[in-house]
């Protein structure tokens, strides 16, 4: 056993904190990870599968901003708030709003670059130390666009990528069908992004990992987090729920949007939000597929992992508690079918889960400002499978006292 210096408990067995227990054990440190479920049983299990690097962009982008309205007022809209839920939201967004400016619009656009540009170097590292590469696939994703008016509409998104140096190619007309046979031709223009690859099955990822981790001497802990012990100024333990106590020296809390209440406990109170996301798993859709797809003016993306075709998209704003409303996994189903025309709706699943969303779309990879020894990886949003690999990376060494290959100021846990 390595001494109680090496000890570090991290909460949340998602992508982000499994990764970056496996990381951190492989340097050496003595890692219990910590979760009421199972590794990977939370939003990691029903994302899109998607390493996504060009999806970096604020939401609080102009672009959105315009739509915003008319999305709010369609019952089918990409963006749904619960009125009842409402009130509680105000805070978030008025920090969204503050997102949105001008001069603060470029540098989020930066913060996410930067990561994006490390995550094949970081995840290529990862999978072939885990012995897992045959889980990434070699196919890209397809942006779809059915005239060019909404290619135009989309043309901030594009001019971000092309700002930054991420890869994208223009498709038309037959190109297109070359690539993916089963999309409709009222597709007339595309855009490949050829480094926007998927995972073959995120949930077998995480518990393969879970698995390696495991291997190396690590410790999965089954329990749900009740408080923390302080003393001279640092996390000295965390207590369970059912009585038990986990000493540590270094704590990180990588827990989704649940490291919210636990960061207020702890007197620094971040602004994270649920963004509420919604699947359906189709094991016999009749057609197959290579590359994943996204229809910006539809507000769908679908992905071949699995085991069969997955179909998300949308965001809900409704808190931790509310019942799922699945008619919103529908919705995206009844638009996934005009543009595969094809696809069959037969043996399905429905799923729901919480994405952690800071109004500014950027993570917190940082050390705490209050108490020594504790961590927070935590905000990566819809791209928590994309960043793992890297917040493991940058973690791993602000946590070993190793300077960090990028500058980690724009992810610190007091910049709001």
């Amino acid at each position: 056993m390595l001494s109680n210096s090496r000890a570090v408990a991290i909460v949340g067995a998602g992508v982000i904190g499994t990764v970056l227990a496996y990381e951190l054990q492989r340097r050496g440190y003595s890692v219990q990870l910590i979760d009421r479920d199972g590794p990977g049983e939370g939003a990691s299990f029903g994302n899109m599968a998607s390493i996504a690097v060009t999806e970096f962009m604020p939401a609080s982008r102009p672009a959105i901003w315009k739509q915003m309205p008319k999305w709010l007022l369609d019952p089918e809209g990409p963006v749904r708030v619960r009125p009842s839920y409402l009130p509680r939201l105000v805070p978030w967004f008025l920090r969204f709003l503050d997102a949105s400016r001008p001069s603060k619009l470029r540098k989020l656009e930066a913060a996410g670059a930067v990561l994006c540009h490390r995550v094949h170097e970081d995840l290529d590292a990862l999978l072939k130390e885990t012995d897992l590469t045959h889980m990434l696939s070699a196919e890209g994703c397809l942006c779809l666009y059915a005239d060019e008016r909404e290619f135009q509409a989309d043309r901030d998104h594009i001019e971000i990528l092309e700002r930054f140096g991420f890869r994208h190619e223009i498709l038309g007309g037959n190109a297109i069908r070359d690539l993916e046979p089963a999309l409709t031709t009222k597709i007339t223009k595309a855009v490949l992004f050829p480094d926007n690859r998927s995972v073959s099955d995120p949930y077998r990822l995480v518990t393969a990992i879970a698995e390696r981790f495991r291997a190396l001497g690590g410790m999965i802990v089954n329990g749900e987090v009740g408080g923390f012990t302080t003393r001279e100024g640092g996390i000295s333990a965390i207590r369970l729920k059912d009585g038990r106590t986990i000493k540590t020296e270094k704590t990180v809390l990588a827990a989704g949007v649940f490291t919210s209440k636990m960061a207020k406990e702890l007197g620094e109170p971040i602004p994270l939000e649920t963004e509420r996301g919604y699947h359906t798993q189709i094991m016999a859709p009749g057609i197959s597929m290579r590359h994943s797809i996204i229809w910006p003016a539809k507000a769908f993306m679908v992905t071949p992992t699995a085991g069969g075709i997955r179909i998300g998209g949308t965001v809900e704003m409704a808190g931790m508690d509310a019942a799922p409303d699945y008619r919103r996994a529908k919705i995206t189903v009844k638009r996934a079918q005009e543009a595969l025309p094809d696809l069959q709706v037969r043996e399905t699943s429905e799923w729901m889960g919480h994405r952690p969303a800071f109004p500014d779309t950027v993570p917190v990879m940082s050390a705490s400002a209050k108490h020594r020894g504790l961590y927070y990886a935590t905000g990566h949003g819809h791209l928590g499978l994309t960043y793992a690999a890297t917040n493991a990376r940058l973690m791993g060494d602000l946590i070993s006292g190793v300077t960090p290959p990028i500058d980690l100021t724009p992810y610190r846990v007091d910049r709001f």
